[in-house]
Parts: structure tokens; sequence; C-alpha cells
């Protein structure tokens, strides 16, 4: 690298810029007031309670400061992410002192009062966490918790070709699965198409109180493994600040220049050869400029320095004039004048506009959304002549639509599928008819639906990855889809935790846009996987989703293809919310014409009267459904009750959000107890099948009157056996729930003995028959509703739910 890039101004300046931003992080830490030190320090100018972290944040507002240089050299499109845990004091230093913050927030001026305002609000009450948030200009990630900052960046530079991400990567992030495998992204990445990555591995040795993997092997062990993720390495090392500017200056230059030369080519030339992307290696000490040594222990370069090095209280007034000694050793009179403001040739390093990383757009990346193009989902709806006459294949139905979606949507590209390999596996490969896999790696003859660009990033088989890539791809702007198997959606618990939280802070946020809404399809779901077995079985993705603010979440259930088409194309079109839902991909009976659906989705709720025969008196009973496998069963069991219970009066409901079943004044899709004892009556038993947990119901509707409430749904019995038999052995078949009916009305007599005889019967007469065919009873196989159960004919079923 050059190590003269900086003239000796230059260099001057940016040391003294540099300077400024550290004061700035330290005076966050500690300071309540006082912000210039226009009198001697007391311990009453310190916060009462001292938190933050200081390791990272001096090597961050290094890096911050030369990112400006480069944005003014080369008129980059860029934006900053924080990947090392608690670097806020850096971000929003920055921030500030490039205008940004006061913009946004006008009472934090730029003179003394502000900079006090500044200092107070940091890890305060009512004010700003110690990491970098929502509440930060500038940001889309938060960085409490480590892991997810490259996956991020991936995503945000997808369809954006003029887009650079500069990703600051910490030493103890590195150690993480999520970031481990990120570096894989730029096999997925398109010179042409997309943006850039920058990726800038700050090593500083340490995390909270162990050394970190990376920054303790071999210098050639290090250069080796990143150059075998696909990238090259620029290393910046030292603690000198004059010769490491110049270093880091050099390096960026170079960085920068690759990578617009990698994409000149690729775009003049056509050129989709994957290139080696440059990336920097910036090891500095940790704590770097701070305390060195306090009460005889050696701070800097060292884990002490990670959070807060030097320790100022009442117990330990004694480092009050340590702290004095070490804030004014950034010299903050010849940064600052005597208003408090940055000094006018400081101010002019930082970008203008737009172009400021606090600023750009999109980091905010509501402005910027465009409405999708969304076709008539209705043009796909499934042929039902009458309830249960045809099966059909849920997904497979939906993957049509979703082509439709891509097709409308690709130029230019604003939207895309996302899931771990599992695209074709739950039948959305309709997709693939106008738009193939993103891969920019090799390829081989026999490969299926690989191109350089493509609508479909499934090519890896890392969930982490596709949450980080679709989360950076809505933050920034565009829309998507994350589709995957029901029970390894598990594997992001944390990550979608974290975007829910996201959501929640910046709703209330005035300055935030709204985006578009984190969209998850769950297939190949518990009831089934039979081949694949208990493994696959866990339906607890929405016990954890549930636990999140209700003006965020929102599940759904869709009983069959044309309420599934229905409820994706509002989940498509809707804002800032997190959207699950649940469909299977196996043939199942289609149930509602799409009139008939619509209505019923867009209720949620509802009494199927083609199924009830409660009309006009009350019901001895409601049988309740959620999901699709416990629709079916449901149904089933009403037709055996139909069948050998003509007198039972018998109310049929179907939930599709399964959030109806909350009160009202705990989530707004929740009904409100009238509404509620009207569908399910304020006393008669309830036998509800579900799809999930069965206490998760319970738990929705723990307030409600009526607790009469019976719920059949996964309780974790399951293993290689049949889909029939999988609902059997977690009592969720007809047959269990035939018997439950019996057992909460005993007036049924002599009458429902013997029915509950006949049931016991069945099941095992089942057993036996899968035990020697290894498939299910042909009842079970060929039963349609209508054939066995009802005693008068289904007419008028095509009226909309009640």
């Amino acid at each position: 690298m050059k190590t003269d890039t900086l003239t000796s101004e230059l260099l001057h300046k940016m040391n003294a810029y540099w300077r400024a931003a550290n004061y700035l992080s330290v005076g966050q830490i500690y300071l309540y007031d006082n912000p210039l030190l226009k009198r001697p320090l007391r311990l009453s100018d310190v916060k009462p309670l001292v938190v933050g972290h200081w390791g990272t944040t001096p090597g961050q507002n290094f890096i911050y400061a030369h990112l400006n240089r480069v944005i003014k050299k080369y008129d980059l499109d860029m934006f900053y992410i924080a990947g090392p845990g608690h670097g806020g004091p850096a971000i929003v230093g920055n921030v500030y002192l490039e205008g940004t913050w006061s913009e946004v927030y006008p009472n934090v001026t730029q003179d003394e009062a502000g900079l006090k305002e500044l200092f107070k609000q940091f890890s305060f009450p009512g004010g700003i966490s110690s990491h970098v948030a929502p509440t930060t200009p500038g940001s889309i990630h938060e960085g409490g918790e480590l892991g997810y900052s490259l996956s991020h960046a991936f995503g945000a530079v997808f369809d954006n070709p003029d887009l650079v991400v500069a990703c600051v990567i910490g030493d103890g992030e590195a150690e993480t699965g999520p970031l481990a495998t990120a570096w894989q992204s730029n096999k997925l990445l398109n010179p042409i198409s997309d943006g850039a990555v920058l990726p800038i591995l700050h090593l500083n040795g340490y995390k909270i109180s162990n050394p970190t993997v990376l920054a303790r092997i071999e210098h050639e062990e290090l250069e080796q493994f990143i150059r075998g993720c696909g990238w090259t390495p620029y290393f910046v090392e030292g603690d000198e600040p004059e010769a490491m500017h110049q270093l880091m200056a050099g390096t960026l230059d170079t960085a920068i220049e690759q990578i617009r030369r990698i994409q000149s080519n690729a775009r003049s030339q056509n050129d989709t050869t994957r290139p080696r992307w440059p990336m920097i290696v910036l090891r500095s000490p940790k704590g770097w400029t701070g305390p060195k040594v306090v009460d005889g222990l050696a701070v800097e370069g060292t884990f002490r320095a990670h959070q807060v090095p030097l320790l100022v209280d009442p117990e330990h007034a004694q480092h009050v004039p340590q702290l004095e000694q070490w804030m004014k050793s950034y010299k903050a009179d010849e940064l600052f004048d005597e208003q408090g403001r940055l000094m006018p040739d400081l101010a002019e390093l930082a970008p203008k506009g737009h172009r400021r990383m606090g600023a750009n757009p999109h980091a905010n990346g509501g402005g910027l959304l465009r409405d999708l193009r969304m076709p008539d989902f209705r043009v796909h709806a499934v042929h039902v002549p009458s309830p249960g006459a045809v099966d059909g294949q849920d997904t497979l139905v939906l993957g049509q639509f979703l082509r439709d979606v891509v097709k409308l949507n690709r130029e230019p590209r604003n939207f895309r599928i996302f899931g771990p390999d599992e695209t074709l596996s739950n039948l959305l490969g309709a997709v693939f008819e106008v738009t193939p896999r993103q891969w920019d790696a090799r390829e081989v003859s026999n490969d299926e639906f690989l191109a350089p660009a493509g609508g479909v990033l499934d090519s890896m088989l890392s969930e982490h990855q596709c949450e980080g890539w679709l989360e950076g791809y809505l933050l920034t702007g565009r829309h998507g889809l994350f589709n995957s198997y029901e029970a390894f959606i598990r594997i992001v618990d944390s990550m979608f935790s974290q975007h829910a939280k996201w959501l929640k802070v910046t709703s209330e946020l005035p300055w935030r846009r709204k985006i578009a809404s984190l969209n998850y399809l769950l297939a190949s779901h518990v009831w089934q996987q039979d081949h694949n077995g208990f493994t696959h079985q866990d339906p607890g993705f929405l016990d954890h989703v549930i636990n999140k603010k209700a003006n965020i979440v929102r599940v759904y259930l869709p009983p069959d293809a044309n309420c599934l088409l229905s409820v994706f194309d509002h989940c498509l079109r809707s804002r800032n919310y997190v959207n699950v839902v649940v469909a299977g991909k196996h043939a199942l009976p289609q149930w509602l014409t799409m009139e008939a659906a619509v209505v019923h989705c867009t209720e949620g709720i509802g009494i199927w009267q083609w199924a009830s025969n409660d009309q006009g008196t009350d019901p001895d009973v409601v049988m309740a459904c959620c999901g699709d496998t416990p629709t079916l069963e449901i149904l089933a069991a009403v037709s055996i009750l139909r069948q050998h219970l003509p007198d039972l009066k018998i109310r049929v409901i179907n939930v599709v959000d399964l959030m109806k079943l909350q009160s009202s004044t705990e989530h707004p899709h929740g009904l409100d107890d009238c509404d509620y004892d009207s569908l399910f009556t304020r006393d008669k038993h309830i036998i509800f099948g579900f799809h999930g947990y069965p206490w998760l119901v319970h738990r929705l509707t723990y307030r409600r009157t009526n607790q009469n409430l019976h719920v059949r749904g996964y309780k974790e019995e399951g293993t290689i056996t049949t889909a029939f038999d999988m609902r059997v052995q977690n009592d969720l078949d007809r047959f269990h729930l035939v018997q439950d009916v019996v057992d909460r009305l005993p007036h049924l007599g002599t009458k429902g003995a013997y029915l509950k005889q006949l049931m016991r019967d069945k099941l095992i007469e089942h057993k036996q028959y899968i035990d020697q065919h290894g498939q299910d009873l042909p009842e079970i196989r060929n039963w349609k509703w209508g054939l066995h159960a009802t005693t008068e004919p289904v007419r008028q079923w095509m009226k909309p739910a009640a």
C-alpha cells in the first residue's frame, strides 16, 4: 500500500477529526455535564451510572473518518454497518459530527448545549442504547446481538448496483456461526446488477474477557482463511496514528478502485465471472487512545478496555482526575470553538447531503419503497364444485401466483424469494419459469435454474443467511419472502426477535419510514413429515412469534389453496409487520370457492354453515379448527358424528387468522368478547383442532368467558409413520376427536357409548393395517366430505362464513 496518500495538511485534519469523534465517544459514556471541560471536572459532572463500551469505539471512529474521505473522493453511495457489539458511541458521535443527528433530532444542537444533550442521552433513562439501534440515523443493523452484519450488508446491495456497504465486523462477532457462513455470500453477488460489500474485519484482540480466535492465529493462517473464502485481504496493522492514517488511506483507495474495476469490467464486457472482492483487516489496539494503565493494571490493548475502562463513581472518585486527563488528551479546544461547534475546516471533511452515511436514503429504506406490482391472485383459483370434492396442493398453487409476482417486479427487480434450498421442495418451483436462482460460483452441465442474476436466493443451505439477506433487502426498501421448512425456521428464532424489536422501535420514530413486511411461508410442516420423522416436527415458531408486540406480528393458517392465495396477496401488500403463514404441500381437500375464501380470510374466522347443522338453535358442541390438517380431521369427525348421531347439533368454526382468538384489548385483530361469545358460545364445549402446540390456544383465550375449551394439537409425539398415524399419535385424528365429543356430552347415553366403542375399534384397525401395509386405511386415504356422513345435502355451501 502507498504510505503517502494523505498530504501533511489532510493527515493533520483527519487525525483531528478522529480525535473529535473519540472525545465525543468518551463524553457519551461518562459525562452528565461540563461537555467541553471549561471548568475542572467534578464527580457531579459524571453520570451516576456509567455504562457503555469503549473497546471497539476508537477503531470504528478511525474507520468512519476514513470512509468519509473516500466517499468524497470517489463520490460513493455508501453507508456503514457496525457489526461489533455496543459500538454505539462511535456511530452516534460520527453521525452528530456530520450534522445528521441534529437534523433528525433538532434538540441535539451543534453547540455546547447540544453536546451536553448528546452526552446525557447515551445509556441514560429515556435516552438511547449503548449499541447502534433503530434510533441511530444511517443504521439498518441492531448492534446488540452479534453475527448478522455481513448478511445484512449483502441483502442491502442485492439489486442496488451503485451502492457500497462498508461492513465492520468485530473479531468476536466473527466467531459466530452466521457470520462465519456469511463470508460465502460473495458466491451469490452479481457484479453487474448488484452493488458491493466492503468487509472490514476489526481485529482488536479481545471479547469481554477472552482473546479472539482470528486475532491469535498466525498472519499466514488468517490470510489463507480469508483467501479460502474467496476474498482478497488487505492488512492495516499498527498503533501509531500517523502511520495508521497513511496506511488506511492507501488501503481504502486500493479497495475502492478494485471494486470499481471489477464492476466496470463486468458491466462493460458483460463478464459474470466471479471476482475476488477486496476486504480489509484492521488490527488496532482495543481501547486505542484510552487509558493505558488503571490502578496498576494494563487497560489499552487488553480485555479490560472492552466496556468502561475507568470506573468513576463515589467509590472510585479518585479516578476523576484520570478521566479528565484522558479527555483532555484529545485537545477539544482545537476541535470545537467556544460555542461548542466543530471547527469549520474539520466539518468540511464530512460528505454533504445524502452522501453522509448517516443520511444515506438506503438506510431508511421505507423512503425508497415502491409498491409491488401485484397480479390478480384470483386467476389461480382452484375450482371447488363443492366442499372437499377436489384435492389440491396448496403451495403448488401459491407457486404459480408467486411466479407472476416475480415476473411483474423484475425490471427493476423489487422482489426476491429467499430460502435454504427448499423452494422446489416446498413446491414453489413455478417461479423458475420466469427467474433462475442467483449463483456466481462454478457451474456444471447438469445444474438447474442457476444464473449469475436471479430472483431466487436459495442456493445456500443456511437459514441465517436467508433471514439476514431478506432483512437487509427489506430494510433498504424492497420486498421479499422467506420460505422454509416449519421445524427449521426455529434456527432464526433470535434473528426474527431482533427484527421484530427493530420494527417495534421504528414504529415509534416518525422519521423512520415503513418498510415492506417480513413474510414467512412455513411449509413441509409438522403434519406432513411422514418420511422425515421426529426431527422435522416442531410447530413452535408460532409460540415464539406471538410473544412479540401485537402491532407487529400476524399469524395465518389458511385451510386450503384459495385461502392461501388470498392471505398471501394481503401479506405482500402489507407494511411493517412480520407475517407468518403456515401451509401444506401435500394433496388435501379443498373447501372454499375463491369468493368464499376471500370473505373468510378477510374476516379471519367464521362459522362454516355448510358443515354445521345448528342453524336456528343452540349447538350441543362447537367443533373448531385452525390449520389445513386439523381442518380435515375436524370435518371428518363432524361427518362421523352427523352420521351416527343425527340429532346432535354441531357448529363448525374455522380460524385463518390465529390472532382473532386473542382479545381485541390485546391484539388489533382480536375479537371483542361479544363477537367471540357469539361464535363460540358462553358455555358449550369447544373441541378445537389446532396445528401447533395446544397450550398456545389456551394462552390466547385464557380471558374468555367460555373455558370449556379442549384443544387437540401437536404434543411432541412423532416418528417415521403415515400421515394419519401422526395425527393418531397426537390425538388429533377423527376417531379421538369423536371420542372427545362423546366424553363431553354425557346426555348422549347409550348411543354415545356405542359410537365411542366403534372409534376404539377403528383405531385398532388402523394400527394393524399400517403395520401390515405401510399406508393408511383406504377409508382414510379416499375420504370425501359428504360421502359418508351428512344426513342432509350440502346445499348453500358457497355462502361466505358467518
